[in-house]
């Protein structure tokens, strides 16, 4: 295979570490402290984890710590959407157990947790590894977003365990997928089985993090790599200066990469999902707020701009979300009939008559083309495939109708043409920055540590991380302490809560003390493409979100 000059430089790189890892293995010790508690539904969490409910934060200290010199064998499962830094969280682990113990073993299972179930797995070896360092992507064994929930699943999977004779399993993913682990860690226990289980926190959409976990992985290389392409589009913007243009980003449940996006590039508008909820706004004011700045700036003959929308939205809007809600419902409950229409107006017709009077207001208000895409088979949790509803053409067209008539009216004299854009699978796979290259070799060796000193149900924990990366605090948190109880499906479930964007929080404040002078000024950042090679200052930086939240 042919490497790129790039690819080839970065195989050596050597991810920096918090001083507290960098010692020899021996002399790490863990220091516990006091027994936690969920951040809410205590007791029936308590009842739900019976074994593993409770336990003590861990950090890691100096000490003699003879137990991570024994020799291991550990499972590795990448589960869940891609995200930049997953490979070398494998390399961290991998390097922790072999320098702990050269004959430990470590094995990847393949395709995410249905390799756990199916024992489809991969021995990693040193060369394997070595090939994947400080690279993107999940390749080195794949992923998958099976959940190990049926009693025969979770029965399979520590049938697995054993025949390899794991010590423990080490889960990459986000909420959902730790929540398994947390799952999985509690029925190993139960089965009076001490095979190990710990989680590293991964998501690009930033909603996998707290007080102890302050960034989930992958959420710096994503908003570092739309940014640069925002900046690109926003120079032409104001090269050309006759387009807007409207760029969705990933983001279904939380606008975290929104607004990072938005704090690196100073767009003219940008929506976080969670304020629109909050304000409870329309599908008209979303748009009349665009039309705001169109405008003014059309008024300064700008007749160009951006605009930031989460790709999670349209679910945010109150009308729009009831709208899903009812449309969910009855196509639910009378699945046939409405399979057996077979055109999209007889469809709509027959839907209208189930909805409510403002939701059936609102589907015939709405274009063809989105309506259909409200209509577009569900996920395997019966939820609209958000990804897929091209949010930022609908408005592009509402923007264009209600402009049309301000010029009617004489109230708009400007000019104005769109373009839409969807930046989301380009950032899931580049090559990690070297934030995410640090911390994610930091989780993974984190990892190591945790299972070689004995503990489980346990997610790997890498904090004070505006820091230069020595002076970083590594331990690792109860996965228990992190969880609530939610109804899905009909019933009540444990699953740890996702974090949205805090509206009183200093990264939203920033972002909306400057928004109206970015509605009206041509304010773009052009932040360029991420470095890899050069001053700490331009090539170890954090998010500003993350500077923002520990300033």
């Amino acid at each position: 295979m042919e490497l790129s000059a790039l690819q080839k430089v970065r195989y050596t790189y050597k991810p920096k570490l918090p001083g507290s890892l960098s010692r020899l293995v021996t002399d790490i010790a863990v220091q516990l402290g006091s027994p936690t508690e969920s951040i809410s539904d205590q007791e029936a969490l308590k009842a739900r984890f019976k074994e593993t409910y409770g336990k003590p934060l861990a950090t890691f200290v100096q000490g003699k710590n003879d137990a991570l010199s024994r020799r291991l064998s550990v499972g590795v499962i990448l589960s869940g959407g891609q995200a930049p830094g997953g490979h070398n969280v494998i390399t961290g682990l991998y390097d922790g157990l072999k320098k702990g113990n050269p004959g430990s073993k470590l094995f990847g299972f393949l395709g995410g947790p249905s390799g756990l179930i199916d024992n489809k797995q991969v021995e990693i070896s040193g060369p394997m590894i070595d090939a994947y360092r400080n690279t993107g992507g999940f390749d080195m064994i794949g992923s998958g977003r099976t959940k190990i929930e049926s009693p025969e699943q979770f029965a399979a999977s520590l049938e697995t365990a054993k025949k390899l004779n794991l010590d423990a399993v080490v889960i990459i993913g986000g909420d959902d997928s730790n929540t398994n682990a947390a799952l999985l860690a509690e029925y190993f226990l139960a089965k009076d089985s001490n095979i190990q289980v710990i989680g590293c926190p991964k998501t690009i959409d930033g909603d996998l993090k707290n007080e102890h976990i302050e960034a989930s992985f992958g959420f710096d290389t994503a908003v570092k790599t739309y940014s640069e392409l925002i900046g690109n589009i926003a120079r032409d913007s104001n090269s050309a200066k006759k387009y807007w243009h409207f760029i969705r980003l990933m983001g279904r449940s939380a606008s975290h990469i929104a607004l990072e996006c938005a704090l690196q590039t100073q767009p003219n508008v940008c929506f976080i999902s969670e304020e629109v909820e909050a304000k409870e706004l329309s599908l008209g004011q979303v748009v009349d707020q665009i039309c705001g700045s169109v405008v003014k700036r059309a008024e300064n003959k700008e007749n160009f701009g951006v605009v930031l929308i989460p790709e999670g939205l349209v679910e945010f809007i109150p009308e729009v979300k009831k709208l899903i809600q009812e449309l969910n419902d009855i196509m639910a409950a009378h699945e046939k009939d409405f399979s057996d229409l077979e055109s999209f107006a007889a469809r709509r017709d027959w839907l209208i008559t189930w909805l409510s009077d403002p939701s059936a207001y609102l589907f015939k208000s709405l274009p063809e083309e989105f309506a259909k895409e409200l209509l577009m088979d569900r996920d395997p949790h019966g939820n609209v495939r958000v990804s897929q509803i091209e949010t930022e053409k609908l408005l592009m067209g509402m923007v264009e109708s209600r402009l049309g008539d301000l010029k009617q009216a004489g109230t708009y004299k400007g000019k104005f043409s769109s373009l839409g854009h969807f930046f989301g699978y380009e950032g899931r796979c580049a090559f990690p920055t070297n934030f995410d290259a640090d911390y994610c070799y930091s989780l993974g060796f984190s990892a190591f540590v945790l299972i070689a000193s004995g503990l489980t149900g346990y997610l790997a924990s890498v904090k004070n991380l505006t820091a230069p990366a020595d002076q970083w605090i590594a331990g690792g948190v109860p996965l228990t302490m992190m969880m609530n109880m939610e109804h899905r499906h009909g019933a009540d479930k444990p699953v740890i809560r996702k974090a949205l964007v805090d509206l009183d929080g200093k990264p939203f404040k920033a972002f909306a003390a400057m928004r109206e002078t970015w509605a009206l000024k041509t304010c773009f950042v052009y932040p360029g493409s991420v470095q890899y090679y050069g001053p700490g200052e331009i090539c170890d930086q954090p998010t500003i979100t993350l500077k923002l939240e520990k300033s």
